[in-house]
């Protein structure tokens, strides 16, 4: 997505560790216009996979996955176990890269089941293993992945190509290729 590439390197900061800050927009304020046209970029993308549900985890995924869903239900899965959350859980361990940090991460029985066919959304795709929780969490369910989309992939770290070999349907709106203060290259859409 050209205007997400071009917002990136107009508002977009490279910290120490590859950390890309897009707080002006995607994930401390959000442009709620520009979200939305993300949005609709990610369900005209997924248009014929027959999506159920669009599944996410807190908290910077909840806005891009809400502008996603559009027309079905947006679940996402919350980062601890909170006193409104009873009955059976569905629950994995996520590994965050950005906070160097474990989640147990927990999403109601109530809300994913067997035949839904889900559309994984997130705001970035790094090593992959927030994706990976979510897809666990709907193998537990018997339910299907239709595809993923992240706004902003750091292809550099690989877990998009992994999860793409590993046959996710997987179209990241932004790929970035490489990121340092200043320089930021992305991944051309051949």
């Amino acid at each position: 997505m050209k205007a997400l590439e071009e917002k990136i390197l107009r508002e977009g900061t490279v910290l120490p560790g590859n950390i890309l800050k897009v707080g002006s927009f995607l994930n401390h304020q959000i442009d709620v216009d520009f979200l939305m046209e993300m949005g609709r970029e990610i369900a005209r993308l997924f248009a014929d996979a027959k999506v159920t549900k669009v599944f996410t985890i807190e908290t910077s995924g909840v806005p891009v996955a809400t502008a996603a869903a559009m027309h079905v239900p947006m679940v996402y899965a919350k980062k601890h176990k909170s006193g409104n959350l009873s009955g059976d859980l569905y629950t994995t361990v996520v590994h965050s890269y950005t906070h160097n940090t474990d989640y147990n991460i927990v999403v109601s029985k109530d809300y994913i089941q067997p035949g839904d066919n889900l559309l994984l959304v997130d705001d970035f795709l790094a090593n992959g293993k927030a994706l990976e929780g979510l897809i666990d969490i709907a193998a537990q369910a018997g339910a299907k992945i239709a595809g993923a989309s992240c706004a902003i992939e750091k292809g550099f770290q690989g877990g998009g190509d992994r999860l793409r070999a590993a046959g996710v349907n997987l179209k990241s709106l932004a790929i970035i290729e490489s990121a340092e203060p200043g320089n930021i290259v992305f991944r051309d859409d051949d």
